[in-house]
């Protein structure tokens, strides 16, 4: 009977133990470098066998195995805290630490990091509509998913990112609120002795997001050149208030300082010199240009509730405080503006945000647009 040929190096074996299961082993090449005996098991010795096959290709095309087990839970804390933290601004932190605390570390926190399938992240995120969150919350735990998993298959934990390969609802957009010019000039009218009238003329005559106007400095306005430098922005950061550098290069912007704009900015600098006064040694040396009687930085959200109550108050249509920039930008495209300016009048980083905008006609534009038709084609 002839010798049973040995395996060539490199190749593994197959054994059964003694519980009836058939192990593989083989010789393969971690993370960090090192050559270890890495362990695959099966029912049968053809799972087990398939198990190894796999082991090897992967070692054969250069794919180490990780030098530790990870449980996704485990992965996402250390992504959170090594790579998000120090890599991203603050608000991404916070919301992405949200979503881990809360939905990812709950539904898949248990299962091996390196085992994770595109049916374990299907059925949870099926879940997670079943459970009535929004299309778009549901997109965004898939894409907080997904950019840990690009980070594990940078180190080498995972062949490959199943965050991206699961399909998700699509998230209808929410239709900016539509303001007639008429009513945009009632509600600053009605907001003239307003103490937060200088942000809201910054937003509807330059297209300021609420943070860059209430993060805007003294030094940020150039009277001599007639021109305002959008810099920073003022945000709620970790439950603290935290003035921080505009998001992207696009953000930062020089605009010019108008007439209505230089009025309202004069108006506010004496106001906040009666202020000071008043304040004595009360008053904060750090005050931005839209300020607190004490000179302290503006709370967003009282912003948001002075220009709700205003709204209410006129019996105007829901209008967010962000849609402020839509009118500002449907009325750049009716006046014929081209995109290139407005988009930089806006800050905006891609030109297709712009375009969308331009794209949508306001219903005054609609109106005009098929009378034009009308007259055309004859009664």
């Amino acid at each position: 009977m002839p010798k049973r040929k040995r395996n060539p190096n490199g190749a593994g074996s197959i054994t059964r133990r003694k519980d009836g299961r058939y192990m593989g082993r083989a010789y393969v090449t971690t993370a960090s470098g090192e050559r270890v005996r890495k362990y695959v098991y099966g029912r049968t010795w053809e799972e087990a066998h398939e198990e190894l096959v796999k082991l090897l290709s992967n070692e054969r095309q250069g794919i180490p195995v990780p030098d530790r087990s990870w449980k996704v839970g485990e992965y996402l804390d250390y992504w959170l805290e090594h790579v998000v933290r120090v890599s991203k601004r603050p608000a991404t932190y916070d919301l992405y630490e949200t979503i881990v605390r809360l939905y990812l570390k709950p539904g898949l926190g248990k299962y091996a990091l390196s085992r994770l399938g595109v049916a374990t992240v299907q059925a949870f995120l099926n879940a997670q509509t079943a459970a009535g969150h929004s299309a778009r919350k549901v997109q965004v735990m898939r894409t907080v998913l997904s950019s840990a998993l690009t980070r594990a298959m940078r180190e080498e934990l995972v062949s490959r990112n199943v965050a991206r390969l699961v399909e998700v609802p699509e998230a209808v957009p929410r239709e900016p609120g539509e303001w007639s010019t008429s009513a945009v000039r009632r509600f600053l009218a009605e907001a003239r002795s307003d103490m937060l009238f200088p942000a809201f003329v910054l937003i509807f005559y330059l297209g300021l997001r609420r943070g860059e106007a209430l993060g805007l400095g003294w030094d940020d306005v150039d009277w001599d050149a007639g021109e305002i430098r959008v810099r920073w922005q003022l945000q709620r950061v970790n439950g603290r208030l935290q003035r921080r550098p505009v998001k992207s290069r696009a953000g930062r912007r020089v605009l010019p300082l108008l007439g209505v704009v230089r009025d309202a900015l004069k108006e506010q600098a004496d106001r906040q010199a009666e202020w000071c006064d008043a304040a004595g040694d009360a008053w904060d040396a750090g005050a931005l240009v839209l300020s607190t009687r004490k000179g302290g930085w503006v709370e967003p959200r009282n912003f948001n509730r002075s220009f709700t109550r205003i709204r209410t108050k006129l019996g105007l249509r829901e209008f967010r405080p962000h849609d402020a920039r839509h009118a500002c930008a449907s009325l750049l495209a009716e006046l014929g503006v081209d995109p290139r300016t407005a988009m930089e009048i806006l800050g905006h980083s891609r030109s297709a945000v712009t375009l969308e905008v331009y794209q949508r006609a306001s219903a005054a534009s609609r109106r005009e647009a098929v009378r034009r038709v009308a007259e055309a084609l004859g009664d």
